[in-house]
């Protein structure tokens, strides 16, 4: 097996994955400084690297297959998770506040809607107290939907965060979060 060929976790010889050790990426330290660390200590540092990048591939392959499933896109599928989450919180969904959580146009939004709506996931009524507003909600089979598919593997994460100890996955929060800021 060649190099560009190895599995993203390493290759079959047990060595850290090369397009993600410093080593190999960078032999010469000019960006990621490895001084005073031994081979040991580097290959396990690569290895939380690598467990990441497989991590973040089956997320995406995981959001891949709840799209297919639901036959939605990246968008229409997060805006069906802020509608499900709505609901669970009891509040009620408006095409502006979809708009502010998606981050995009409220022309945009009413495309959405429309595409939901006519799909059949979405219904648009009248707002309970603003005659002039409208409230977005799931249709019963949707909101099951949606909630199957995330809920699966919501429920798989919260078991393996819920193995940690406390100390353990304070530790992960800190490491995540420094991470997110990178």
């Amino acid at each position: 097996m060649n190099a560009q060929d190895a599995p993203s976790h390493g290759d079959d010889t047990g060595r850290p994955d090369p397009f993600i050790d410093p080593r190999v990426l960078d032999p010469d330290r000019a960006v990621v400084d490895t001084t005073g660390l031994a081979d040991d200590e580097v290959d396990q540092i690569v290895r939380v690297l690598a467990s990441l990048r497989l991590w973040r591939e089956s997320e995406e392959a995981s959001l891949d297959e709840s799209r297919r499933t639901m036959q939605l896109g990246s968008t229409d599928m997060r805006a069906m998770r802020y509608l499900v989450v709505m609901k669970g919180r009891g509040e009620v969904a408006t095409p502006g506040g979809l708009a502010a959580h998606l981050g995009i146009s409220t022309a945009s939004v009413t495309k959405l809607l429309d595409r939901l709506e006519t799909a059949g996931h979405i219904k648009r009524e009248r707002h309970p107290t603003d005659r002039r507003g409208v409230v977005i909600t799931l249709a019963p089979d949707s909101h099951l939907r949606v909630r199957e598919v995330i809920g699966r593997r919501h429920a798989r994460r919260f078991e393996l965060a819920k193995e940690l100890r406390p100390d353990e996955r304070e530790t992960v929060i800190r490491f995540l979060n420094a991470l997110s800021e990178t």
